[in-house]
């Protein structure tokens, strides 16, 4: 966008698309794309709703944990987690959950050792 490329091929009511476009996915994927170490495990909280993440980490062949409703088909994740994913107290609570574990898990890493240039 910024070497005027479109700028020549098109005219400016078609260029100032194309650049809303691209910030509205900027802003939906700016995130993903400066993450560079792979993720673990995926927490999905509405498997209907974030079809896309789900799609995504089975391509990457990464661990989906995910609440299933009734609607919804658990053969898709890795760890289907069956219960009422439309109300809040339901969602609070596993994400209360998730919260506990990953400090739990943290607590239990060991910070990594001081290298020897630190101990100078």
């Amino acid at each position: 966008m910024d070497s005027g490329e479109l700028a020549s091929r098109y005219n400016k009511l078609e260029v100032q698309r194309f650049q809303e476009e691209i910030d509205i996915m900027n802003k939906k994927f700016g995130g993903i794309k400066e993450m560079s170490p792979r993720v673990g495990v995926v927490f999905v909280l509405d498997m209907i709703e974030d079809d896309n993440a789900v799609k995504e980490a089975k391509k990457l062949n990464i661990p989906v944990i995910a609440l299933c409703d009734t609607n919804a088909d658990p053969s898709l994740v890795t760890y289907p987690i069956p219960c009422n994913d439309d109300a809040v107290k339901t969602l609070q609570l596993a994400c209360d959950y998730v919260v506990s574990a990953i400090e739990s898990g943290k607590s239990k890493v060991k910070a990594p050792a001081e290298t020897a240039t630190e101990k100078k």
